[in-house]
């Protein structure tokens, strides 16, 4: 999916960019003209991707470790003496799992990776997005405002990111950064996949994953890539906001109790 050549000589951090949504959004920034840095855990992904896009540079970081993001965001500045949008994607979601079934120490970890990680990137890099009055896009999730069933670490710390997103948007316009975020709903990635396939019945969790969207299907990385350069490179006034990236699937009733019967409304003649 090509986007328009709308932030050319611009530079860009992503980081969880080795695949999935990461990836569209890496393969979204290097069609929109900008350099992008991104960095992953999985090394030999990122660099498949890598060799695919000659706009893109990997760096491997993880972002749990301060010292590695420091290294992340001197080299990138090393290279291309500027930063203007950090996208922090890096994050996991755990199996299905009661909350009794959880540990502190697994929420810790967690937390770790998906609110901590934004923090610490965000910290680092600001010094550098101040000066180019750049931006920040935070990857959230649409559990983070409505919830999910057997995921009570996962969506704590997606709404954590959320709130966070907006508490800084405040603070940095005083810089000119912008701060917002997207929450995307059911995305097919290979994350997705995993998942379902720890489910009793796969195919029936990829289905009722597809017909959550008003739309019918799920979306793709890409759109969430496109996104993501329409916040950096078009949305000039807009900070602070939560950008749904869902297919609608948040619209409506549903069934939600075990007994659920669909709710008919009656029709009338016009």
């Amino acid at each position: 999916m090509a986007t328009a050549k709308g932030y050319v000589g611009k530079v860009v951090i992503v980081t969880g960019g080795g695949r999935g949504i990461g990836a569209g959004i890496v393969r979204a920034f290097a069609d929109s003209g900008a350099q992008v840095v991104f960095c992953d855990k999985d090394v030999s992904g990122a660099r498949a991707l890598e060799q695919q896009l000659p706009g893109a540079v990997f760096i491997p970081c993880d972002v749990t470790q301060e010292a590695q993001v420091k290294a992340l965001v001197s080299e990138t500045i090393h290279r291309f003496g500027r930063l203007d949008c950090v996208v922090n994607n890096a994050g996991y979601h755990p199996p299905p799992q009661w909350l009794e079934e959880t540990s502190a120490q697994g929420f810790r970890q967690l937390l770790e990776l998906n609110l901590l990680g934004t923090y610490t990137v965000t910290k680092l890099a600001l010094p550098h997005l101040r000066k180019s009055r750049g931006n920040v896009i935070n990857i959230s999730s649409l559990v983070g405002v409505i919830g999910q069933s057997q995921a009570v670490p996962y969506v704590a710390t997606k709404g954590a990111v959320t709130a966070m997103t907006k508490a800084l948007a405040l603070d940095e316009s005083q810089y000119g950064v912008r701060v917002n975020c997207i929450s995307p709903g059911n995305i097919w990635t290979p994350l997705w996949e995993e998942l379902a396939a720890c489910t009793p019945d796969p195919t029936a969790t990829v289905r009722e994953g597809t017909l959550a969207q008003p739309l019918g299907r799920m979306g793709q990385p890409a759109e969430v890539g496109a996104a993501a350069v329409f916040l950096a490179s078009e949305a000039n006034f807009c900070t602070g906001i939560d950008l749904p990236v869902t297919g609608g699937a948040e619209l409506g009733y549903g069934c939600k109790a075990s007994r659920c019967t669909p709710v008919v409304l009656p029709t009338f003649p016009s």
